[in-house]
């Protein structure tokens, strides 16, 4: 089953270190964080990617051209006959990626649109390159041909942003909650979704998490995964900050596989 990952966006949000590099491309624990991303979806069998580039596309290209060399040792012959022999192997030996140019300033349904043609089977994966879950993805998978509809939707508990306080009597603080979970389902950016949903796409400026999924929802194909575990989507200095204190802690609750 092929994983479609959107790697398109500015991250304008995390200008720190997406000025020169993709968001993708932004490292936890010193490996980009679609790195990670693509590692979580192989630990459930599922290694053909497509990779929708936009802005600094180039940058993830040559990421992948080069991923032997910067993961093996090698021993390189000089001259005309110019030849390299790599020493050892690396864990991604079987992924598959294809990595599709869909311009710098398409949007996310427009830019799922312009792979149609690199996705072979009926059903396809899909998320975006900046955030991490410890989702059973097989699960997810498994929901998803039970019910039979056209997409599905991992969903997670939304994070409150700020600290929420209860106040007793004469303003005395009875209990400080910092960024709890809040009420309903937010959209974590982990799909599964039909052939079918390209009926539901329009050109370059279709934004996939409006008029597509409002017209899937109103036609009853949209059904939700609840996920009551943990997701991170990377937008701000701080949240990179924090993943990386997790993986260099040792308690990255995303790294599923050994």
């Amino acid at each position: 089953m092929k994983v479609v990952i959107l790697c398109g966006g500015l991250g304008t949000r995390l200008r720190e270190e997406t000025e020169f590099r993709p968001k993708p491309m932004v490292e936890v624990g010193g490996r980009p964080i679609l790195w990670h991303i693509m590692k979580s979806y192989a630990h459930y069998g599922h290694r053909e990617f497509v990779l929708c580039l936009g802005y600094r596309g180039n940058t993830i290209k040559e990421y992948f051209l080069n991923y032997e060399a910067m993961n093996n040792d090698f021993s390189i012959q000089l001259g005309e006959k110019s030849k390299i022999r790599y020493h050892g192997s690396h864990d991604e030996q079987e992924f598959t990626v294809t990595l599709a140019d869909t311009g710098a300033d398409c949007m996310t349904g427009g830019r799922l649109g312009k792979v149609q043609r690199y996705i072979d089977g009926d059903t396809f994966l899909m998320t975006y390159g900046d955030g991490l879950i410890d989702v059973n993805i097989a699960e997810v998978v498994k929901f998803h041909k039970s019910h039979g509809r056209a997409a599905t939707v991992t969903t997670v508990p939304p994070i409150s942003r700020f600290g929420l306080i209860d106040l007793a009597e004469n303003d005395r603080v009875s209990s400080f909650n910092e960024k709890p979970k809040t009420d309903g389902w937010m959209n974590a950016g982990y799909f599964v979704l039909d052939r079918k949903v390209f009926d539901y796409l329009g050109g370059d400026e279709c934004i996939f998490e409006r008029e597509p999924l409002e017209r899937l929802a109103h036609d009853g194909q949209l059904m939700a995964y609840r996920h009551d575990g943990f997701f991170y989507a990377m937008d701000t200095f701080r949240e990179y900050q924090y993943l990386n204190e997790l993986w260099t802690k040792n308690t990255a609750p995303w790294r599923v596989w050994a």
